[in-house]
């Protein structure tokens, strides 16, 4: 089956949702529950699809970058996010606890070698997984790039971003006292973690809202509200890592473990008006990667349903096919 991404509608661009042929729960330990899933074709070019966030979940929309007829889909939600449980626990939930479920996933599958797309935060657990395993990782598909370091941190919820969007700003930071505004994800912490639920939704709504509201380049005039559950588990799991710095030290920085992987080709997608990971970590993760392409969309935001990004990452996972 052949797709062509050279129309105008990003849904045309994409291959019909065909619905899983493997759906169950995995447990792991730290008591979580793992809701993971299988689509396309079971003899297939085996991928695993990491969501963004940490706390976004994975959807039927994610299935639609690859060709059912020679791509063995693997998504799976991550610790205390979607289908998976608890919902929006924080309890034995790191960054190595989620290296340590992709791994088992893929013992689980008996996959030997397969390829691992990632966007966001998925970008980041993509080259971290990538960088601790790099035997089983045959190609990298990575969609604007975050690096889980302090300046993009600071960028983005210390005042950098609000340069552009003062509007959404006020809206994110009018519900935290003047005096606490000075770090944001503190702030926000201290309220997604307290006792009173009704406080961790509204904070919750507002922590979603402010990073939706940056993802594409034109949000339009319609501003919808998160579901309770969804941004409670969304917001409480990013303010988490995000509080702990990823729960990376120094020496597992990714950009000083490039030499690990430099050898697995990839390709980055990177929108050029990116509000949320600017251009420039994609750039400098080029820079250390001889195996891996940047492609930058001239005109694209963030999201994953830019429709240029769509079209880059569909022509890539079709290129790795042919």
């Amino acid at each position: 089956m052949h797709k062509s991404v050279s129309q105008n509608s990003a849904s045309e661009m994409l291959y019909p949702s065909i619905g899983p042929f493997d759906q169950r729960v995995i447990t792991v330990p730290g008591g979580h529950q793992i809701y993971m899933e299988q689509c396309g074709n079971p003899r297939g070019v085996p991928v695993v699809v990491l969501h963004g966030g940490p706390g976004g979940g994975c959807s039927p929309a994610m299935r639609r970058f690859f060709d059912p007829e020679v791509y063995r889909v693997v998504l799976f939600d991550q610790r205390g996010c979607g289908r998976s449980k608890p919902t929006a626990s924080v309890t034995n939930n790191t960054t190595w606890d989620l290296v340590a479920d992709i791994e088992l996933i893929r013992e689980t599958l008996k996959i030997d070698k397969w390829m691992v797309f990632g966007g966001s935060w998925g970008a980041t657990l993509s080259l971290i997984y990538a960088q601790a395993h790099p035997d089983y990782v045959m190609h990298l598909i990575l969609r604007g790039v975050f690096l889980m370091t302090k300046p993009e941190l600071d960028w983005f919820y210390g005042g950098g971003a609000a340069d552009f969007w003062p509007d959404e700003w006020a809206r994110f930071t009018h519900l935290i006292p003047k005096e606490e505004r000075g770090d944001m994800i503190a702030a926000y912490h201290k309220r997604l973690f307290g006792d009173n639920i009704d406080e961790q939704v509204l904070f919750a709504r507002a922590w979603a809202s402010w990073e939706s509201s940056l993802a594409v380049l034109d949000p339009g005039e319609h501003r919808g509200v998160s579901p309770a559950e969804y941004a409670r588990a969304f917001s409480r799991l990013e303010n988490h890592y995000f509080i702990n710095n990823g729960f990376l030290s120094e020496d597992q920085a990714i950009l000083k473990n490039m030499n690990k992987i430099e050898h697995i080709p990839g390709v980055i997608v990177q929108g050029r008006y990116d509000m949320i990971c600017p251009p420039a970590r994609a750039h400098a993760l080029a820079q250390l990667w001889p195996a891996g392409k940047l492609e930058i969309v001239p005109t694209a935001g963030h999201a994953l349903s830019e429709p240029g990004v769509t079209a880059k990452l569909v022509a890539a996972m079709d290129a790795l096919r042919d």
